[in-house]
């Protein structure tokens, strides 16, 4: 279907697609980067933008679910980000429809989507996305959580958490067990912790199909996207 399209111009390409992928969760980071280098290769126009869309939030409201393969297809979206040259992520976690996989917002996709343009393709000195997941430390019985693109600075949002408190956060020992975490906002960076880990080893965060109430947001009312610190 792509291929009549070939011989004209373009600017960029966006990317909202995911669903259907979520049997074979684990290859899809390996798929999109495997499509947008064929794109590319098939126009010749160089590394061209190209914004994906992050799968909104669908099925019934859970905090955590530890098989959520749309969890998995969020994460290879995010990794795209940093795995492929010029390749940007605008997050939907927030402003789908647990009853329609279709949802119908699509006036917030489009901004979040012009956003990423804007900033990276068009020079606007504006923030292009909302919190990326970068690294973490270990500092003693809590887990440190740095992020990219904090904007002017880390916020929480909605009625399910206070300022600086924020949900759907959860933590694991070396036993691999996750257990609902507190999760408070430190200048831009996230400090993670549970009474029941003493020795902490990895978090997630919005970690479900429909991660209800996760509400980490850059101060420019951006999401940050759903992540993990583990591999496992």
């Amino acid at each position: 279907m792509l291929n009549p399209l070939v011989p004209f111009a373009i600017r960029g390409a966006i990317w909202y697609q995911g669903e259907s992928n979520a049997g074979n969760a684990k290859d899809y980071l390996r798929l999109q980067c495997g499509m947008v280098a064929d794109w590319r290769r098939a126009w010749g126009q160089g590394d061209f933008p190209f914004i994906c869309v992050q799968l909104a939030n669908y099925q019934p409201p859970k905090a955590y679910d530890p098989d959520s393969t749309w969890a998995v297809v969020r994460q290879a979206q995010l990794d795209s980000t940093r795995l492929c040259p010029n390749v940007g992520m605008a997050s939907a976690v927030d402003i789908g429809d647990e009853l329609d996989i279709h949802p119908k917002n699509k006036r917030d996709v489009g901004r979040r989507l012009a956003q990423w343009a804007l900033a990276k393709t068009y020079g606007r000195n504006i923030v292009p996305n909302g919190p990326y997941y970068s690294h973490y430390t270990i500092e003693g019985n809590t887990i440190r959580i740095f992020f990219t693109d904090v904007g002017k600075g880390l916020v929480t949002k909605g009625r399910k958490g206070a300022q600086g408190e924020v949900a759907t956060c959860v933590i694991a020992g070396s036993d691999r067990t996750f257990v609902p975490a507190q999760a408070r906002i430190d200048g831009d960076t996230l400090v993670v912790s549970s009474p029941e880990v003493p020795n902490p080893r990895a978090v997630r965060y919005a970690w479900s199909d429909n991660p209800a109430g996760c509400n980490l947001y850059n101060a420019d009312g951006l999401p940050a996207s759903p992540f993990r610190t583990d591999t496992w």
